[in-house]
């Protein structure tokens, strides 16, 4: 009577027990697949900062090209619809004109001369268009134009880096029209503002040529262009190097447990 008893309490335990092994091998099939699904994107990130690390040697590479390159005349009205950061930024350019001081723009600036302004004015050209250029640097106690202009007699030829718009404001700050506060180098607005007209869709930092009176500072143009890429490489891939060697660990334990049953 005592050993039917028992022998009907193991019955149900026996099922219970093969549902759990069930369950927990379950579970830990689905723990592996996320574990491989993990390092397969970890390592196809570390793929993409290789790609992106040739695409950033390529970049320096080209912008190191053109900023020593010999000038070439600005884009003219006619060739500005074609005009893009990949193919022209920092392209070192010339161009012919006459400065329109009395539309010159200050723009907030901070530099190895301390903080101040880019003074931006339009340059006329022949054809009676505009190309905006960035004269270069006037600290905060010369923005006034009449303690520092020397006016420059006649046309002009400036020598410089072409740079693309940079519209609505700096990352910290946007450009207060209406108020006439300015933290980035809108083309676009600097021109409607001043009612300049026909404007190049880019502007010129200007070279370091001396200006007449000494401001505003020149060619003080940064080129600098972070490149991680390597480092987030060996990041991710070491990640998805130490997820590899947990799947590893938990297959390897998986396995032994199944022999030991």
């Amino acid at each position: 009577m005592t050993a039917t008893k028992g022998r009907r309490q193991r019955h149900p335990q026996a099922p219970s027990e093969k549902s759990e092994r069930r369950r927990h091998q379950a579970r830990r099939a689905i723990f592996a697949v996320c574990l491989t699904l993990l390092a397969a994107a970890l390592a196809a990130l570390g793929t993409w900062q290789v790609q992106r690390l040739a695409w950033k040697r390529e970049l320096i590479a080209r912008v190191e090209e053109r900023v020593h390159a010999a000038p070439v005349p600005a884009p003219a009205r006619a060739d500005w619809d074609k005009v893009n950061a990949g193919d022209d930024e920092y392209r070192r350019v010339t161009a012919a004109g006459t400065l329109a001081n009395d539309k010159e723009t200050l723009v907030y600036a901070s530099t190895a001369l301390g903080p101040g302004y880019w003074v931006m004015t339009p340059l006329t050209l022949a054809d009676g268009t505009s190309i905006l250029v960035n004269r270069g640097f006037v600290p905060v106690e010369r923005r006034d134009p009449a303690s520092r202009r020397a006016d420059v007699p006649g046309p002009l030829v400036i020598t410089g880096l072409m740079r693309m718009t940079e519209p609505k404001g700096s990352l910290l700050q946007s450009n207060d029209v209406v108020a006439d506060r300015w933290y980035s180098r809108d083309v676009e607005a600097i021109a409607a503002k001043r009612d300049v007209g026909a404007v190049a869709p880019f502007f010129i930092d200007a070279d370091a040529t001396p200006n007449p009176g000494g401001l505003p500072v020149g060619g003080l143009t940064i080129i600098h262009f972070p490149n991680n890429h390597l480092v987030y490489a060996v990041t991710w891939y070491g990640l998805a190097a130490m997820v590899l060697v947990l799947l590893l660990f938990i297959l390897r334990a998986e396995i032994g447990r199944s022999h030991r049953e």
